[in-house]
């Protein structure tokens, strides 16, 4: 291909099914992530590991796509879009058959693994065919549905992890999803066209392994802070190991013609509080979603599929409000929904604090359905509205930023809840039950903590009234 590529942007039934292709794979990806995580007391005890091992299966996901999402820029200027969809399907069924078929946790982990790869290509690659094929002034309404499709899939996971945990076994969790993949490959196949001329960029290895290696050093070093201690040799060397590379990274990436990322885009201060606060609302909802269905298994003694069904309701809420959220900011701008929904999530935090001690199931229910509002209100809205702060050219960069951290800060919020909750049950071993509440109160502390620091991250990025236009 050259650089007179021409391609006819139009919505027709092949760039539809490209979108279902694509979106299916993302999708499938959440829906497995998600229900897994009620299937975490059934692991623990099938395999003979304790909580700090068994949430790897959420944060090696999150961390093998916080690794490849950075490549998605380099992979699309190289590659042709079918041939990376290619690529994604075989690496998500891969992963999808080891699953299915793991006798050991180390060959489940591995299939995990191999799922975040598949989805770290399939996911930008999604918003990269509305981008460059849909109509531009229909850009916003297939960016929305493009979303919606991600954003049902935590309201199908827990629930549906829970009725085939309890049915069948957590195993039929992968095999139920294959026919979901087969469609997904076959219209993807058919569906998906080129759509931009290819490039040969160089690849910058080095910036890309330096930050490889300081998101792994984060990810153990908060991962094994809860049976370690925060204090203890190994975990501040992993987190001396994460900056020093961090800062090796960002020096390689200032020198090098083509970085993976531009940095020179938080130097623009309302996008830089637009990532922090949209990072702290990623941490505070995965680790969330690890926190309840757990906290309701091993205090409520409740079953999987009824600690699944807490998040539903809240997220089919969730999922339908963002679009919504959407349109009130083109209304009214950014301040008015972004800090209405920060409020209520802060709110939330609070809420779920103060109830836990005497807490039910449909107590932590209604709550977590407040807590989702604010997030429809406020976490597309930041994204949005940071990103479009930055020049036409950094925009794409701006995008790369959030989409990479986002998963990053997801990995990070399950493995610290995860530690924290584990020091807890380390505190009153003769009672997995105390010690669990006792964890998970201070957990729930701690996100109150991040929220009001995302409330308070906002109100500084919007207080010139210029920001919302």
């Amino acid at each position: 291909m050259t650089s007179e590529f021409h391609f006819e942007r139009r919505i027709d039934a092949k760039l539809l099914l490209s979108l279902l292709a694509a979106g299916l794979m993302s999708f499938t990806g959440v829906v497995i992530e998600t229900a897994m995580n009620v299937t975490f007391p059934t692991l623990m005890r099938e395999f003979d590991i304790d909580i700090s091992v068994v949430q790897w299966i959420t944060t090696g996901y999150l961390l093998m796509l916080a690794v490849i999402i950075p490549l998605s820029a380099f992979l699309k200027a190289r590659c042709p879009m079918r041939r990376l969809f290619f690529t994604a399907s075989l690496l998500f069924f891969a992963g999808t058959l080891l699953g299915a078929g793991a006798d050991n946790f180390a060959i489940l982990l591995l299939g995990r693994l191999l799922q975040g790869a598949g989805t770290g290509i399939a996911l930008p690659l999604m918003f990269n065919i509305v981008l460059e094929q849909a109509p531009l002034n229909r850009t916003g309404m297939m960016m929305g549905v493009a979303s919606l499709i991600c954003a049902l899939a935590p309201a199908v996971g827990p629930s549906f992890g829970g009725w085939v945990v309890e049915s069948f076994g957590w195993r039929e969790i992968f095999l139920s999803l294959l026919p979901v993949l087969i469609l997904s490959f076959v219209a993807g196949m058919y569906a998906i066209r080129q759509s931009s001329a290819l490039r040969h960029p160089s690849f910058d290895i080095r910036s890309y392994l330096l930050l490889s290696l300081s998101f792994v050093s984060l990810i153990f070093a908060t991962s094994f802070a809860g049976s370690y201690g925060w204090g203890s040799p190994e975990i501040l060397s992993l987190l001396v190991g994460f900056i020093v590379l961090l800062a090796a990274f960002a020096r390689s990436a200032r020198r090098t013609a083509m970085p993976l990322i531009r940095l020179e885009i938080f130097g623009e201060k309302r996008f830089s509080l637009s990532v922090l606060a949209l990072l702290l609302i990623q941490f505070i909802t995965l680790g969330l979603g690890f926190l309840l269905p757990n906290f309701s298994q091993l205090v409520h003694g409740e079953s999987p599929f009824a600690a699944g069904c807490i998040l539903l309701p809240g997220c089919i809420v969730g999922a339908f409000l963002a679009p919504i959220g959407g349109r009130v900011l083109d209304a009214w701008g950014a301040r008015r929904p972004i800090l209405f929904g920060c409020a209520l999530i802060t709110a939330a935090a609070a809420a779920f604090a103060g109830d836990l001690p005497v807490s039910t199931t449909l107590s932590l229910t209604l709550i977590y359905v407040v807590y989702t509002v604010g997030q429809g209100f406020a976490a597309g809205n930041i994204m949005t509205n940071g990103v479009r702060l930055l020049s036409t050219e950094r925009q794409s960069d701006g995008n790369a930023v959030c989409n990479t951290l986002q998963q990053l800060a997801g990995a990070v919020g399950t493995a610290v809840v995860s530690s924290i909750v584990e020091a807890g049950q380390q505190t009153i071993p003769a009672s997995l039950a105390d010690g669990t509440m006792f964890g998970s109160l201070r957990a729930l502390y701690f996100l109150l903590i991040c929220a009001v620091l995302a409330l308070s991250a906002m109100a500084l990025a919007l207080k010139d009234a210029n920001a919302e236009h």
